[in-house]
């Protein structure tokens, strides 16, 4: 147990960091977050890009799964609905990026809320199932309403344009998705020391209980639904804008999944997990690609494998996660800081 932090007031011992350490570590990280751009080639750039899309949609399925208790495989559906409202405003209004983010994010809360209605009366299996319904249904709205959507064709959309600049390659992009990341991170570890974030957990841990207590389950509900929806909404949304292209492909059930391994694999109920959950699901299908390029020689349209051996292994990591780790990777990494505390004196 960690002793000489003490708190004099309750503001302190709920504050998101609560020492002058954790500030200090927070400060290093701000700090390497702007020097990153200046000591990497595009390749890291757009890799960081892509993960910071990612982390931001893992959060928000992070606050409905893994908060909230509420099985979700609609997350990349509802992300598809923030891209083609950001590509429809893009081509159709040519609104500022900005505003156009901003109505990705509450155009799909509505969404959200709406396919969350059944979470008012199932839960578990059989909302996954909802969900999986909604996807399908969004799925066939983008393929089909050509007039909004482009149908199978899809839409293009133009790099986003700060300052007179178009934000066009990851090196210019990175400075647009790195801010609202930490902020939208730093936004969802706060909703957790407020009522609404703590209302939130209490229905996961025990819905019944949580009704007793005062706590309107729909309402909650409806509302985790929307947070989440809202995150998935800025992540399709700055999807659009990285690709400058999409088309209902883009967002497949496949995607969904993905995200529900990230917080598996990352750790449900946490943010941290959310963050390191995107970085590892991430950098796993590429480092399957370097293990593909190894294998051309030697196998016969060895790239032909990379799909299906990495639908396989995100499968293999959700289950092995679940048995060995089912808090994930944030578990590790507490255990790893609680030896360092106590290190060198540990028994």
């Amino acid at each position: 147990m960690r002793i000489g932090s003490p708190k004099e007031t309750y503001a302190a011992d709920e504050g998101l960091f609560r020492t002058r350490t954790q500030w200090a570590w927070f400060g290093i990280l701000l700090l390497s977050l702007v020097l990153f751009p200046f000591l990497s080639n595009l390749y890291w750039l757009y890799l960081v890009c892509l993960i910071s899309i990612h982390v931001i949609s893992a959060t928000g399925l992070n606050i409905l799964t893994g908060y909230t208790g509420q099985v979700s495989l609609g997350q990349a559906a509802f992300m598809g609905v923030g891209a083609y409202t950001v590509a429809w405003l893009d081509n159709h209004a040519a609104t500022p990026f900005v505003l156009n983010l901003l109505a990705a994010g509450g155009v799909t809360t509505v969404v959200g809320m709406v396919a969350g209605l059944p979470s008012l009366r199932v839960k578990g299996l059989y909302l996954a199932i909802a969900t999986i319904a909604a996807s399908f249904i969004l799925h066939f709205v983008f393929l089909n309403w050509e007039s909004v959507t482009g149908g199978a064709r899809g839409m293009n959309i133009a790099p986003p344009q700060a300052f007179g600049h178009e934000l066009a390659n990851a090196d210019t992009f990175y400075w647009l998705v790195m801010p609202v990341t930490v902020v939208m991170v730093l936004l969802a570890a706060n909703l957790f020391r407020t009522r609404v974030g703590r209302a939130f957990i209490a229905i996961r841990d025990r819905d019944i209980s949580a009704s007793v207590l005062g706590i309107s389950l729909p309402v909650y509900k409806l509302m985790s639904f929307a947070i989440a929806s809202f995150y998935a909404g800025i992540a399709g949304g700055f999807y659009a804008y990285f690709f400058g292209a999409i088309n209902p492909e883009s967002f497949p059930l496949l995607m969904s999944i993905f995200y529900l391994a990230a917080v598996i694999v990352g750790g449900l109920g946490t943010i941290l997990g959310s963050i390191l959950g995107a970085v590892f699901m991430t950098l796993t299908p590429e480092l399957l690609r370097y293990g593909v390029d190894v294998m051309e020689p030697f196998v016969d349209d060895a790239s032909a494998l990379l799909s299906p051996v990495r639908t396989m292994v995100f499968g293999l990591l959700i289950v092995g996660f679940l048995l060995f780790e089912p808090h994930g990777l944030a578990e590790i990494w507490r255990r790893v800081r609680r030896f360092f505390h106590l290190w060198p004196f540990r028994n």
